[in-house]
């Protein structure tokens, strides 16, 4: 089983600011968010299945604990309230599926995956 635990910087992003026009985010809160996101810090926990994720940016910073294949309540990329079930897609990476807990919108995931080069990506 990979280790996720350790404190993580972003090297670089891609498609963020088209991922959140795609969630109908206007364009003045996109550029802020883009912005903002450019160079979050991501602290993780891991024990066994058992994660804590605490994601920082200088807009904001959000905490999730969770257990792998046990469904729990977080906010997307955008604020909404959903509930999500995370899964192992393969030994080094781990697939979270998000569902609204109220209103309609596109689907969402997350993933995290451990490189053989021992970088996180996103």
């Amino acid at each position: 089983m990979p280790n996720f635990s350790g404190n993580w910087k972003i090297i670089r992003s891609e498609n963020f600011e088209d991922l959140l026009k795609v969630l109908g985010v206007n364009v003045m809160l996109r550029k802020i968010a883009v912005a903002a996101a450019s160079k979050p810090a991501v602290e993780i926990k891991q024990e066994g299945d058992t994660f804590y994720i605490k994601t920082s940016t200088t807009v904001r910073t959000t905490e999730i604990n969770f257990k792998i294949g046990e469904e729990f309540e977080e906010q997307t990329v955008d604020g909404r309230p959903c509930k999500s079930l995370v899964k192992w897609e393969s030994e080094n990476k781990m697939v979270c599926e998000q569902r609204l807990l109220k209103g309609e919108g596109p689907k969402t995931s997350w993933t995290r995956e451990l490189t053989n080069d021992g970088e996180l990506v996103l």
